[in-house]
């Protein structure tokens, strides 16, 4: 991460409904499901787009940590497979990846 990591998580904890804004080739918007922006234990409904599909996610949770002089952001999203024959959702962590970067990108943009 190039930005300040308190802006990157003020962001997904304060102020989500942005995000769409940051990345509209990603995230295409969120609602409050439970609880209140910023608090511990509130559930967000993500809807995005993956593979030219609309998606919902509603499990994923932020980490964010310094390392020395690194600010580190890791992702914890939760998905079950149809079957073993399906294969892992690399592309979701290309989607993660990606958006985290632009999110990231506009943060730097705008200083």
């Amino acid at each position: 991460m190039k930005a300040n990591k308190d802006v990157f998580y003020d962001v997904f904890t304060n102020k989500p409904h942005h995000v769409s804004i940051m990345c509209p080739f990603h995230v295409q918007g969120c609602e409050l499901l439970e609880g209140v922006f910023g608090t511990v234990g509130s559930k967000i409904c993500w809807t995005y787009t993956l593979e030219g599909k609309e998606k919902i996610s509603k499990q994923a949770t932020l980490h964010i940590e310094t390392k020395g002089e690194i600010d580190l952001v890791s992702w914890t999203m939760e998905y079950e497979r149809p079957n073993e024959n399906v294969p892992e959702l690399i592309n979701l962590l290309d989607f993660i990846i990606g958006m985290t970067k632009a999110v990231d990108d506009h943060h730097v943009k705008m200083n």
